[in-house]
């Protein structure tokens, strides 16, 4: 019995310390995010596989209003369009010539800009955190918490409390990283930047929940 006790002793004085570490973790994050409503920026973006290598990169704009919406526009080397008006999310491929319109979906797993765009409050119950700190930059590591998820992890690096930079790593090792540049915090953005108006001669296509 003794034995029993003190091998849970241990286990508790072990645990404790570190959903502490989570708890704080968690925290902080939503002390970071809370008072974010709008976000705009650059972004340099890159997909790299499971030893690193590149795979593909791209750049372009985007743009946030918490909660729910966001536009997202990749300039080079392709154009594509995605926009969601808190309702519905709509992908727009200019070399197709095709818009693929889905409801929003709430999951903050999916997309990059979903992630961004979603409550704070989602974001810490779908993962667990933890935080690191190296000068003014703040690394959050996060772990999804269900099996219903795009991506096995996700680091989130804020220097000087502003969010810079964003890395995605699936269940394959391949990773998404995204650097954001000329950050503007809460600034003034017309809702009409999140209004995609379907050009003229576009196949439409419609996927349902």
């Amino acid at each position: 019995m003794k034995l029993k006790t003190s091998l849970m002793a241990l286990t508790l004085a072990v645990i404790t310390p570190l959903a502490a570490a989570a708890n704080e973790g968690a925290e902080r994050l939503s002390r970071l995010l809370e008072p974010l409503n709008t976000y705009a920026a650059t972004f340099e973006q890159q997909i790299l596989d499971s030893s690193g290598q590149r795979l593909q990169e791209a750049h372009g704009q985007m743009w946030l209003s918490r909660p729910g919406k966001f536009r997202w526009e990749v300039e080079a080397p392709y154009q594509q369009v995605v926009v969601s008006d808190g309702d519905d999310v709509y992908l727009h491929d200019p070399d197709l010539e095709q818009v693929t319109i889905q409801p929003l979906d709430t999951r903050v797993t999916h997309t990059p800009a979903l992630l961004l765009s979603g409550r704070a409050s989602e974001l810490t119950d779908s993962y667990r955190v933890s935080r690191q700190q190296q000068g003014s930059a703040e690394t959050f590591t996060l772990t999804p918490r269900g099996a219903d998820t795009l991506f096995e992890e996700l680091k989130m690096t804020f220097y000087s409390e502003r969010l810079g930079y964003l890395q995605m790593t699936d269940s394959t090792g391949q990773r998404t990283a995204i650097e954001f540049n000329d950050v503007e915090y809460n600034p003034s953005i017309d809702d009409s930047r999140f209004v995609f108006d379907i050009p003229d001669g576009a196949d439409v296509i419609r996927e349902s929940r």
